[in-house]
């Protein structure tokens, strides 16, 4: 039986990865968070060590592994900002990491952990899982059989948040990486995945609860609007707090469903050694990155429809 460690054992994410590791017939041995409020291990490994300071949950997967009972992976839900750090931490206790998205916030960030990959022998996998997505995959396999060398592409994602979200480290631009980074990663991803990398990264609106952008990613043109602010959601969302949607060339990808199982979908690849590693998740970091730091131009490339919604923010910047 394949053994795990958790860090971040309390956060939005986190039980995905347990209801992952638990389909996959794997045991959790530790977890650790700085907040207690973990009783979601009751429903899926109540024997599981727990542990609220980093040092001693470090000192007790240290001893398994001097003990020669290492942990096989170390699932890693924590803060953006720590997951390079976390995946070190893996690395270094002889066992494999699982990292949620993003995977860093930096492009040279993966640089480093390639080398300590290098170094230790062991590996990374970042959860990239709308590459499993069957939409996503049906879409990659349509373009690369067009004949078609040119795609028009609107991406659009509102996932509202309350104002416990301007609370948390998540509104921190410097912990999270901000919206784009921290809600749009894995779409930025899909889009290479489906189109090729992106040459052209334009910055239209950067704001704390939304961001907007146009990029050429290898044969689209690509307009985007992400948000975390439910006064964005346009009435087809249907009172829904999330709104999802990508028109290729005006045409609606069915794209409502599908997401449940894609964790679990994703640690099956990853314990087959079929998981995404860092090179994979290097063009996607590239991307927000970039975005991160770029000089705003409201006015150079294709604006998203969304973004006439703020023509004063727009034609001031």
């Amino acid at each position: 039986m394949l053994s795990f460690g958790l860090v971040g054992a309390a956060g939005y994410v986190a039980p995905r990865h347990l209801n992952a590791i638990k389909e996959i017939g794997g045991e959790l041995r530790a977890a650790f968070d700085p907040n207690d409020s973990v009783g979601i291990l009751d429903s899926y490994f109540p024997d599981a060590d727990f542990f609220v300071e980093f040092e001693r949950f470090d000192r007790h997967v240290d001893k398994l592994r001097r003990r020669g009972n290492a942990i096989d992976y170390i699932s890693i839900c924590s803060p953006n900002h720590l997951h390079d750090a976390h995946c070190r931490f893996a690395l270094r206790s002889d066992a494999d990491a699982i990292c949620e998205k993003p995977l860093v916030l930096n492009p040279w960030n993966v640089d480093a952990l390639a080398a300590i990959e290098a170094e230790t022998g062991r590996r990374i996998s970042t959860i990239l899982q709308l590459r499993l997505h069957p939409a996503i995959q049906a879409i990659k396999n349509t373009i690369e059989t067009s004949p078609k060398n040119r795609f028009d592409v609107d991406l659009t994602y509102i996932a509202s948040r309350g104002r416990w979200y301007h609370a948390s480290w998540k509104s921190d631009e410097h912990k999270s990486g901000g919206v784009a980074t921290n809600i749009g990663v894995h779409f930025f991803d899909a889009l290479v995945h489906v189109f090729g990398l992106a040459s052209v990264n334009i910055a239209h609106l950067r704001e704390p609860t939304r961001a907007a952008g146009f990029m050429v990613c290898g044969s689209a043109n690509v307009r985007w609007f992400l948000s975390v602010d439910r006064s964005d959601l346009p009435p087809s969302a249907n009172g829904k707090s999330t709104y999802r949607s990508i028109l290729i060339d005006g045409e609606e990808v069915e794209f409502s469903g599908g997401f449940e199982d894609l964790h679990s979908r994703s640690y099956q690849e990853i314990i087959a050694g079929r998981g995404f590693g860092t090179d994979a998740a290097r063009a996607s970091i590239d991307i927000v990155s970039a975005f991160r730091n770029a000089k705003l131009e409201p006015r150079r490339g294709e604006r998203h429809p969304f973004c006439d919604r703020f023509p004063s923010k727009l034609l001031t910047s």
